[in-house]
């Protein structure tokens, strides 16, 4: 099972990094724009030392739609839990349909 769960859990910590990278700063906009830029290329670095291999390795258990959605996937959940505890932005009855579409999507990108 580790094939299959180790990308899984490289792209869960990879999104970590990358949706702090790109949205840290929305509580900080006092802070210096080439400043963000710099921190934000910094936590970029970390997400990359994670996504590269996850993709290289998750490439022999999934094909690459497959590992790009489950990316997209991870991506929405990261993204729903930071909006909501870090810059205390709750998901909307909206937003909720839109992610249940986009995995409805991921469903058929699976279905054998």
């Amino acid at each position: 099972m580790q094939p299959y769960l180790l990308p899984i859990g490289l792209l869960t910590a990879s999104n970590l990094f990358m949706t702090t990278a790109w949205y840290w700063h929305l509580k900080y906009k006092s802070t210096p724009i080439f400043t963000v830029i710099l921190i934000s290329w910094g936590l970029a670095l970390f997400e990359y030392c994670l996504a590269v291999p996850a993709n290289r390795w998750g490439s022999s258990v999934y094909s690459a739609a497959q590992l790009k959605t489950i990316q997209e996937v991870v991506t929405l959940v990261v993204f729903t839990g930071f909006s909501a505890f870090y810059l205390g932005q709750a998901p909307t009855w909206n937003t909720a349909i839109g992610f249940v579409l986009i995995a409805a999507g991921a469903y058929f990108v699976f279905r054998g």
